[in-house]
Formats: C-alpha cells, sequence, structure tokens
C-alpha cells in the first residue's frame, strides 16, 4: 500500500519512526530508550493477531457518547482522495476513512482500545474463511441481513462482482492488480467485468452457492483472509449503477458511513448510515453523526488551528504537523500530540535499466544527504524519520537487520560515493541523475535543492524537473514524457498486511505497478513465486532472506528511511488512536466528548 504523499524524492511530509538505531532485533535504541523495539514491532507486526470467532455488535469503548461533527484536516500537498471507488483503493489515506467508515468487506480489523493492538476479525463473513490443505481453494460465508445504504441486500453475487472488478489493470487499477490477478485462478488472463476480452464473461475463479463464496487460486495463497479486508473484496452491485468513474463519487455504503457530499481531492462529507446493522459488526462504531474530510489544507493554517484551543479546534483532528511547530505542539498539546507507527519504509529507486553499473547505484545511496533532505522537506529528524537498511519495516516477522553496502549502514558519506564513481569509470560531473520534485510545495523545492547540492558534491551532474500533480502519476506512468527523461523515481510504500509478501512482490517483482524502478532479476521473481509455497512457519524467514540477497547482491533501491506520522486531536475528541496498519486516525472507535 503506498502513502498517499511519496517520500523518497519530493517532499516528505508524512512522518517516521521513533529514533532508534537501525534495525532492532532486541536491546535499546542506542539512545538508551528500551521501548523503541516494541514501537517498531507495533509498526511492522500491525495486525499479526486473529479471532476467527468474532461477533458483532463491537465491544462499547468506555465512556463513549454519540452525536457531534469531527473534521478531519490533511494539510497538503498530495493528502487528497481523488475516488472513493471500493476496487482501487489502494492508498493509505483512502484506505483508512473507506474501510473504517463506508466500505465492509470479507474482514476487517479490530482495535483493542486499552492496548492499541490490531486483531483481523470477521466482517461480512462468518468467520475468516475455510481453506484447503495448500490454500488453493477458500470458502467464505456471508452474513444475513447486510443492506446497502439504500436498503437493498447485499448479496454473495455482488461480492463476486466486487472481486471481478479487482482484475482490471486498466481504469480501477489498484491492489487486485498484485494480489487477484497473480494469486487468483486465470489471474494472468480474466481482466474484469469492463475489458474488451472478458466483457460479459463469467469469471470461474470464483463461484457462489447462496451465501457461499468460494475463491480458486492458481497457487498457494495463505494470506487470503488478509486479503479479504480490503474494499476490493467486498460487494458492488453490478450494472450501469457501478461504472467508473460515476462509482467512485458515491459508492454504496455498507459501513456505519455514508457519502453526503464529495468533491474529489478537496472534501468529503460522511453522515451516518441507517442501514447498517451493528450486530453483524464486530469492529466498528456509529458515535459520530457527521465526519467533515478536508484535503489539500494549507500546513500552516491546520498547525494553527490544532494549535489555538478554540472551539473549532476541539473536535478537530490533523493528520500531519510542521517541524517548526512540533515543539510547541508537544508542550501545548501534551498527550494530544500523538506520534504514529506505521508499517512503511521510503525508498529512492535508481533507474534499473538506465543505471545498471551497481557502484553508481551504490554512489547514489551514499551520495544522499539522508537528514539534511528530511529537515528541508519538514520532517523532525530523529522522531518522525530514522535512517533505514533493510526492504522489510522494523518489526515485521522474519525482517533482518543488515548492512546494504558491505555489510556496512549506508549514510550520507561524499567521499565513498566519489570512490564508487571513480571504480565505476566515471568522471567528475559526466554523469547525470534526473528526478522529479514539487515545485508548487515549498519543503519539496527545499529537500530537491539538498539532493541536487549533494550529489553534485559527490560528482554527479543533475537535472532536476519540477512538476505539479502527485509525482506517482508521473512515475507510474510509462507513457509519460517527463517520466521517460527520468532515471531516479521514489515509492514510500507501507505493508498491507504483517508478511513479507505485500512488500517485496509489489516493489520488487519485474514488471509491477510501483517498482518504479523497473528492477527486474529472474532468480528474485522465481524466489518471490516460491516462497507462497513453502511451509507457512518458513515464509517470514524466507521474505527475510530474500530482502536481504536484493540489497546486498543488488541494491536497486536506496532506502531513506522508515517512517512515523504525527498528529493532533482536540480536546472533546474522545478515544483517539492511531491505526498501527496504516499510521492514520482509528476512525471506527472515535467520539465526541459531550
Amino acid at each position: 500500500m503506498r502513502l498517499t504523499k511519496p517520500l523518497a524524492v519530493a517532499a516528505a511530509g508524512a512522518l517516521a519512526l521513533s529514533m532508534a538505531a537501525c534495525g532492532g532485533n532486541g536491546g535499546s535504541n542506542g539512545n538508551g530508550n528500551p521501548s523503541a523495539n516494541q514501537t517498531y514491532k507495533q509498526g511492522g507486526n500491525a495486525g499479526a493477531a486473529k479471532d476467527a470467532t468474532a461477533k458483532g455488535p463491537a465491544q462499547p469503548i468506555p465512556n463513549a457518547t454519540g452525536g457531534g461533527t469531527v473534521t478531519v484536516l490533511y494539510p497538503s500537498p498530495d493528502t487528497g482522495l481523488a475516488t472513493l471507488d471500493p476496487s482501487p483503493g489502494w492508498s493509505v489515506t483512502g484506505n483508512a476513512i473507506e474501510q473504517d467508515l463506508v466500505a465492509r468487506s470479507l474482514t476487517t480489523f479490530r482495535q483493542d482500545p486499552k492496548t492499541g493492538q490490531m486483531t483481523l476479525v470477521p466482517d461480512l463473513a462468518t468467520d475468516l474463511g475455510q481453506h484447503n490443505a495448500n490454500f488453493t481453494q477458500w470458502t467464505f460465508t456471508l452474513k444475513s441481513g447486510i443492506k446497502y445504504e439504500n436498503g437493498k441486500p447485499v448479496t454473495a453475487q455482488d461480492i463476486k462482482y466486487g472481486i471481478e472488478r479487482s482484475f482490471d489493470t486498466g481504469s480501477l487499477i489498484g491492489p487486485g492488480s498484485q494480489y487477484s490477478t497473480e494469486y487468483f485462478l486465470d489471474g494472468d488472463k480474466y481482466k474484469g467485468p469492463y475489458d474488451k476480452a472478458t466483457k460479459g464473461q463469467d469469471y470461474k475463479g470464483v463461484t457462489v452457492s447462496g451465501n457461499k463464496i468460494t475463491i480458486k487460486m492458481s497457487k498457494p495463497f495463505p494470506d487470503m483472509d488478509y486479503w479479504g479486508s480490503f474494499e476490493a473484496m467486498g460487494p458492488i452491485p453490478s450494472g450501469k449503477v457501478s461504472d467508473p468513474p460515476k462509482y467512485g463519487l458515491h459508492p454504496w455504503a455498507t459501513g456505519p458511513y455514508k457519502v453526503q457530499s464529495f468533491q474529489p481531492n478537496q472534501q468529503l462529507v460522511l453522515v451516518k448510515n441507517n442501514q447498517w446493522d451493528p450486530n453483524t459488526d464486530p469492529s466498528r462504531h456509529q458515535y459520530v453523526d457527521k465526519w467533515i474530510m478536508k484535503f489539500d489544507q494549507d500546513p500552516e493554517k491546520t498547525d494553527q488551528i490544532a494549535l489555538s484551543g478554540n472551539q473549532a479546534s476541539q473536535t478537530t483532528i490533523t493528520t500531519s504537523i510542521l517541524a517548526q511547530n512540533y515543539a510547541d505542539a508537544k508542550q501545548k498539546l501534551g498527550d494530544r500530540l500523538v506520534q504514529g507507527t506505521q508499517p512503511c519504509t521510503s525508498f529512492l529507486y535508481p533507474d534499473y535499466k538506465k543505471i545498471s553499473n551497481i557502484k553508481i547505484r551504490q554512489a547514489i545511496g551514499y551520495a544522499y544527504p539522508y537528514q539534511d533532505a528530511w529537515a528541508a522537506a519538514g520532517e523532525v529528524v530523529g522522531v518522525t524519520r530514522v535512517p533505514g537498511n533493510a526492504i522489510l519495516p522494523p518489526g515485521l516477522n522474519g525482517r533482518q537487520s543488515y548492512g546494504p553496502i558491505d555489510g556496512q549502514q549506508v549514510t550520507h558519506n561524499t567521499a565513498k560515493a566519489k570512490a564508487l564513481l571513480k571504480a565505476a569509470g566515471v568522471k567528475p560531473h559526466t554523469y547525470t541523475l534526473s528526478w522529479i520534485y514539487k515545485k508548487d510545495d515549498p519543503q519539496g523545492v527545499k529537500a530537491s535543492q539538498q539532493i541536487e547540492k549533494a550529489y553534485q558534491a559527490a560528482g554527479f551532474k543533475t537535472n532536476p524537473i519540477g512538476v505539479t500533480g502527485s509525482p506517482y502519476d508521473t512515475w507510474t506512468n510509462p507513457d509519460d514524457k517527463i517520466n521517460k527523461s527520468l532515471n531516479i523515481r521514489g515509492v514510500a510504500w507501507c505493508s498491507d498486511w504483517p508478511s513479507g509478501l505485500t512488500f517485496i512482490p509489489p516493489l520488487f517483482q519485474s514488471n509491477q505497478l510501483y517498482n518504479t524502478g523497473y528492477f527486474s532479476e529472474k532468480s528474485v521473481d522465481d524466489r518471490i513465486n516460491q516462497i507462497p509455497t513453502m511451509p507457512l512457519g518458513q515464509q517470514a524467514a524466507a521474505w527475510g532472506d530474500l530482502d536481504k540477497m536484493i540489497e546486498t547482491k543488488y541494491y536497486p533501491a536506496v532506502n531513506t528511511g522508515y517512517l512515523n506520522v504525527l498528529m493532533t486531536y482536540g480536546s472533546k475528541i474522545g478515544n483517539f488512536q492511531n491505526d498501527p496498519n496504516y499510521g492514520a486516525p482509528n476512525y471506527r472507535d472515535i467520539y465526541v466528548k459531550k
């Protein structure tokens, strides 16, 4: 799952893990803080617990009261929400809102109000699914009495249709392009209900009998219960009513809230869905009357609101805070300034085809000005971003801590970068690096300037290109003229669930959407295909081994830090908690204090 705002090359506005020694397999963090590794574990291993027997309604939140309006401010830029269509949902911002409040799916997560632990539980299904011995077939049973916001019943056929839409790699491209097409039967052939080649076909990989939905796999997929938590694995009514892009403006809600109004990337207003039955939902509550989500907000103004203590701020949440206001916020807000973990890593991605010499890629890693770029981009260095080494975020099962180059942690080191360029046979200031930055984002401009300065000092020529809009729009479009001219791109990635399967294949398997550096090695592809067929207890370690092999043997991506978030909430917001699966507010359990 990508962060809405990329952090590898452009501005780094979303925030990072608390300062700790890189890696973190026990012990203190080097600063005498023994709790840091527990923080890491909460991020990387979030959601590892399961409870197949969980029933609705969700346990009441102590002292919670109903009513009120909550406003959520998303500081700019790149914190928008372009569509509410469940099928393409694959960003932290969108998934947190949609899965918590609007869209239900086969499974979901429940947060313990005391510990903050996330547990996978049944949602629309009666359990977490039944599978055969080798995980090549899964069956889910739909609960009775589920309705859309308009009172129409949700059927197993609707879930089948929702799954079919997840195969669309055109107008609806999203997480299905990684999981449905990769693991479901004929996923390499079936293109969904809108593609000319498969339109009107009955997809044989999903069959329905009464309330039972049976999914057949092309290869073992032990993580289907986790994949079932995505809104792409939920119900969508068939026919013209759900045709894209119109359906993305007002999907039929199955969660506790429905859309009152939606202006993409600007504002979303949600109100109570009176067709939601809490007795069928073991995870969500409906305490708040109305949610107002405002995107692309001026960060200076959102900070002022958060720090003001005025009436408007009392029921307001902000999803980030500027570095220059961190100390003030810490003093004025106390516990209402929340440092939230998230299972995310930020990468700089040299083009593997254009920059084929590993020594040049390694020189880029040593030339990158980690802390200077973070500070310029608005990070609270040591609080919101920490140096990284492995691909997998700290705490994820099987993760290893290692030095990617000669067993050493890669830090900013101009002398080493120059030496590597010389060893590669590159004369000083003859090799050009080209990347994009957000020219309409002051922080993005400042960060790019620091990066350019450091690259030039290491002996590179530089060609930064200013763009508007999300850098992902450029990086993920192979036909984009600017994209074709780049040899450095980026991605900021969070695990979709606590498994290396959701991290390494999307970023390092050949021809994947977010493999923005076009890394491709047959040995890596073969291992990616093999690991899910291994005994379940061996898979986590195998992903950790593959992580280390990729970076030490090929060094295709520069780890530019492990991430976290800083959020604030007003004095009348009750039970605010970070959702460590995302590094976002857990909207489903919030209430307004009287």
